[in-house]
């Protein structure tokens, strides 16, 4: 039986040629007027998922 891709992480992680898996930042939704310039810079910046996590989010989207 095939798996379903959990679509609310495919939105969310995108994995790369390499097999890493990117993920956005958090804290970068709203409330930015009292943020500073540059935590709202670094919030633009795209970061990795870690080892650790990285089979838990595979298995959520198997088939990209």
């Amino acid at each position: 039986m095939k798996q379903k891709t959990k679509k609310a992480a495919a939105k969310r992680f995108k994995i790369t040629i390499g097999g890493k898996i990117l993920r956005g930042r958090q804290m970068a939704g709203h409330l930015k007027s009292k943020k500073t310039k540059s935590a709202k810079t670094r919030y633009k910046q795209i970061a990795y998922v870690a080892k650790v996590d990285k089979r838990r989010i595979e298995r959520l989207i198997p088939y990209n």
